[in-house]
C-alpha cells in the first residue's frame, strides 16, 4: 500500500505560476513512477507528466515546456512546477503513483486530488 498526500493548488491569474506537490508513504521502495494527472471539467483523465525511477520523464503534449516534473533524492516526492498558466490548464490535478504489487503486475494509487483555478 502506498498513500499519496498533495500539497498546493489553488487560483492563479493566466501567465502565472503554480507548484503541487505530493509524498508519497508506506511502501515507498515498490514505487516505479510518479506523476500527474488532469481532470479538466467536463473532460476525462489525461496524463500531464511522468518521471519513473528508472527511464525517460513523459510530458504531455499541451505542456509545451511550460510544465515541470522533479522528484526528490529518495523519490519519495514529486513536484510539478507549471508555468505560463492559460485558463484551459483549470482542473482537478490528481498525484499518481504506479506501484509493484506482485511481480508483473502494476497498480494505480491516486492522491486526493487539487483544484487548480486559472482566472484569465
Amino acid at each position: 500500500q502506498v498513500q499519496l498526500v498533495e500539497f498546493g493548488g489553488g487560483l492563479v491569474q493566466s501567465g502565472g505560476s503554480l507548484t503541487l506537490s505530493c509524498a508519497a508513504s508506506g511502501n515507498t521502495f515498490a514505487i516505479d513512477a510518479m506523476g500527474w494527472y488532469r481532470q479538466p471539467p467536463g473532460k476525462q483523465r489525461e496524463l500531464v507528466a511522468s518521471m519513473p525511477t528508472i527511464g525517460d520523464t513523459e510530458y504531455a503534449g499541451f505542456v509545451k515546456g511550460r510544465f515541470t516534473i522533479s522528484r526528490n533524492n529518495t523519490g519519495n516526492t514529486v513536484s510539478l512546477r507549471m508555468d505560463s498558466l492559460k485558463p484551459e490548464d483549470t482542473a482537478v490535478y490528481w498525484c499518481n503513483a504506479k506501484v509493484w504489487v506482485e511481480v508483473g503486475e502494476l497498480s494505480d494509487y491516486w492522491g486526493q486530488g487539487s483544484q487548480v483555478t486559472v482566472s484569465s
